[in-house]
């Protein structure tokens, strides 16, 4: 397949998924009163219905990474061609970033802004780690025709036992940081959140590798 067709379903992808996820913070902020319980439910289910719709509709096309952590462990992996693993990062952060512009211009907001809300801290930083550990476990783990399922349902769940609110995602970070709203970030705090998931996903792998690929008890009696 042309590589042109999978950087392009990378960008849209991740621009979508962005788009999802600072979108909706937006209108549940807007909607919820100040009941930051009500909005993190509505963002929660935005962004699980969005992450499954695009692995199914984008998978066939790009492999729906939509993420540079899990691009580097496909790399690394062999199942993404490492010459084409730069422009993956490259168009997903790109597409984060347009996905947070496009969110701010269809609520009326300033396209251009930078967040505010600080997230930091052991917690936070230990949270990330977790989240895109399992991420990645779960990803690598997966049945076949079972990943959009399962990794919509592990984010939207990760939403929650997760300090950080689950980001697990150094582009989604990108994205955040440009956006004084719901699901923003420091841009300050950054740094720390994409080394934490670096470092998250190296673990998830580490897993994989550790729980093995065979059925060591058999068929079920």
């Amino acid at each position: 397949m042309n590589p042109w067709r999978k950087y392009l379903a990378e960008l849209i992808g991740t621009a979508a998924l962005l788009c999802a996820v600072i979108g909706s913070g937006i209108m549940a902020e807007n909607l919820s009163n100040g009941n930051t319980a009500v909005a993190l439910i509505a963002n929660t289910l935005a962004t699980v219905f969005a992450l499954y719709v695009l692995i199914e509709v984008l998978g066939p096309v790009s492999g729906a990474h939509f993420n540079p952590a899990v691009s580097l462990v496909m790399a690394f992996r062999g199942e993404l061609p490492r010459a084409l693993l730069l422009g993956y990062v490259v168009v997903q952060l790109a597409g984060a970033a347009i996905g947070a512009w496009l969110a701010h211009a269809m609520f009326g907001l300033d396209v251009l802004q930078w967040s505010t809300k600080v997230r930091t801290g052991t917690g936070q930083w230990l949270a990330e780690a977790v989240a895109t550990a399992g991420l990645l476990l779960v990803i690598l783990r997966a049945p076949a025709g079972k990943a959009s399922v399962l990794v919509a349902c592990y984010i939207g769940a990760a939403y929650w036992f997760t300090a950080s609110t689950s980001f697990a995602n150094p582009a989604a970070v990108f994205g955040r940081m440009m956006s004084n709203t719901f699901a923003g970030i420091h841009p300050a705090d950054a740094p720390a959140f994409v080394v934490a998931e670096l470092l998250g996903a190296a673990i998830g792998l580490a897993l994989f590798f550790s729980l093995g690929t065979d059925n060591e008890e058999g068929p079920p009696r």
